[in-house]
């Protein structure tokens, strides 16, 4: 539950980016280039923040559906697998990241990154406590 509600959390404020432009994309560190292209009404800040708001609600939704609280969604297993070791190595792997977006400020990325690292880390131990009730489902049993 815990897992579902950061990602969900992350997910608006994304969204709030998108809503509220440039000053939103500032404070959540996103570089000047993104708040500029954002306060100017280019596609660009849309399309890429769109993208992350989609991912993250379907990680909310996997984390949902892992707790019992939805229905059993396919490939459960794998899903929560993936997105606790994206969050683990997204927290972990900041600085290798670091190069790729300059405009970011190490308050930034150690902010982020301890965030990903305790979402992760959420959704960690949600999986492996609940590993043995995420029964295959008739598609993966399949595979």
């Amino acid at each position: 539950m815990l897992a579902a509600a950061c990602s969900t959390v992350a997910a608006l404020g994304h969204l709030g980016c998108i809503v509220f432009g440039g000053d939103w994309y500032r404070v959540f560190g996103a570089g000047e280039q993104m708040a500029v292209l954002a306060d100017q009404g280019h596609w660009y800040p849309t399309l890429v923040t769109g993208a992350l708001v989609l991912i993250l609600g379907t990680w909310a939704l996997l984390a949902l559906s892992g707790a019992g609280v939805i229905a059993h969604l396919p490939f459960l297993r794998l899903g929560l697998t993936l997105v606790s070791a994206i969050y683990l190595a997204r927290g972990l792997g900041f600085y290798w990241l670091m190069p790729f977006f300059p405009d970011n400020d190490v308050m930034f990325w150690l902010a982020s990154s301890s965030i990903c690292l305790l979402i992760g880390s959420f959704y960690a131990i949600g999986t492996y406590q609940q590993w043995p009730h995420l029964r295959r489902t008739h598609e993966e049993e399949v595979l």
